[in-house]
């Protein structure tokens, strides 16, 4: 599962960084970039109410298989020399076979884990470790061979997106080769069907599915525009990947320190409060963008401990395993369309506006939707249950 983990964000997380150079190399406009990287997120609004029923039909453990096999055909897809048109469409394969394995991927730690918010921890602080050093190794990367502009944007998608998706394909088949027999569906499937129908009717379904796309939407209008905020104000394209990377190496801290929140009074409280800390440093990057090293630490943590709460939801809850991957495939169906907006959003109002204020306070809003949703979706109730 921890493998899996590190494949989740370097196909996404890379792509940042590399704007301006894909920019430059396709003459693609500021608007065109930013709905680029929301194409993943538009597959995951599309793709994501499909896993469930993938899942009940051949297992979670085998659609997850096929679904790296598809991440990897994607990968190399949107690294193909040539047309426009290959960016494109691998960026959508991509976002495809995410959606699949980000839905599966709760509901598997629910069925086979104990102690779920540790496991839960662990698994986000590895898919943001690894998003993060994806960031940071980007423009390097691109930058290595001969030439003045070394390899290129292509090849640095290419060799940070398919480094370690083969070792991890191969390695869930086979520790997962028998999972799915001893987890078998049940003759009469008429949870699964309740699960399918019922949870676009339960409001606390909703609320974690609104929880999941505000957390989404800041995410990735940061680490979409995070680099080009950065260069505006001085620093080189390498110097802004870094900073991306550093607002991902403290996401990892933020998703280790979700179980600790969650002691206690902890577990009413923590949802509502993580986006204080968003807020704070979204103030800091409009008020005192020469401190952005602090502020990036700052909504850092703030994004980690958000997707680590987001997906502690999930299973928090679903009475099963089954009701959590239904659960996780309606939330984050409704939550990803959410979060697709916010890049293209902020660019289109970067673009208008031609600065940074109105694009983070525009941010900041969003953070704050997040913290009152939070309110209602850290109530202890579970979905499919009469109120």
């Amino acid at each position: 599962m921890l493998l899996v983990a590190a494949n989740m964000r370097p196909t996404i997380t890379s792509l940042g960084p590399l704007l301006a150079q894909i920019g430059t190399g396709t003459g693609m406009s500021a608007a065109a970039l930013g709905l680029l990287a929301a194409v993943p997120l538009v597959a995951w609004a599309l793709i994501s109410p499909l896993a469930h029923t993938l899942s009940r039909r051949f297992g979670m453990a085998r659609t997850v298989f096929w679904s790296l096999v598809l991440l990897l055909a994607g990968t190399i897809v949107r690294s193909l020399p040539g047309p426009v048109l290959s960016l494109w469409l691998g960026t959508a394969l991509i976002g495809a076979a995410l959606a699949i394995v980000n839905v599966l991927m709760p509901a598997m730690i629910k069925r086979e884990f104990l102690r779920v918010p540790l496991m839960m921890a662990l698994y986000t602080a590895l898919l943001s470790g690894v998003g993060a050093v994806a960031s940071g190794v980007a423009v390097p990367v691109s930058q290595v061979g001969p030439g003045p502009g070394g390899a290129g944007w292509r090849f640095a998608l290419l060799i940070i997106g398919a480094a370690l998706l083969p070792f991890a394909a191969i390695a869930w088949g086979i520790a997962t080769r028998r999972t799915d027999g001893i987890h078998a569906r049940p003759t009469v499937d008429s949870t699964a069907h309740r699960a399918r129908t019922g949870i676009w009717r339960d409001r606390i379904a909703w609320q974690v599915a609104g929880y999941m796309g505000l957390q989404s939407a800041s995410f990735y209008m940061l680490v979409t525009w995070l680099a080009a905020y950065s260069t505006s104000f001085g620093r080189s394209e390498a110097l802004a990947g870094v900073d991306v990377m550093v607002y991902q190496i403290f996401s990892l801290a933020g998703s280790l320190g979700v179980p600790f929140a969650l002691r206690g009074r902890g577990v009413r409280i923590a949802p509502a409060a993580i986006p204080v800390l968003g807020i704070i440093g979204t103030a800091g990057l409009m008020l005192a963008p020469g401190g952005v090293d602090l502020w990036v630490a700052i909504v850092g943590v703030f994004s980690g401990s958000s997707l680590g709460m987001a997906l502690t939801l999930l299973a928090q809850r679903s009475r099963d395993h089954d009701t959590a991957a239904a659960l996780s495939g309606m939330s984050q169906s409704v939550g990803y369309l959410i979060a697709a907006v916010g890049p293209v959003v902020f660019g289109a109002v970067h673009a208008v506006t031609g600065g940074w204020i109105v694009p983070l306070i525009l941010l900041a809003a969003v953070m704050a939707g997040q913290g009152v949703v939070g309110i209602f979706a850290a109530r202890d109730r579970f979905v499919l249950e009469a109120s």
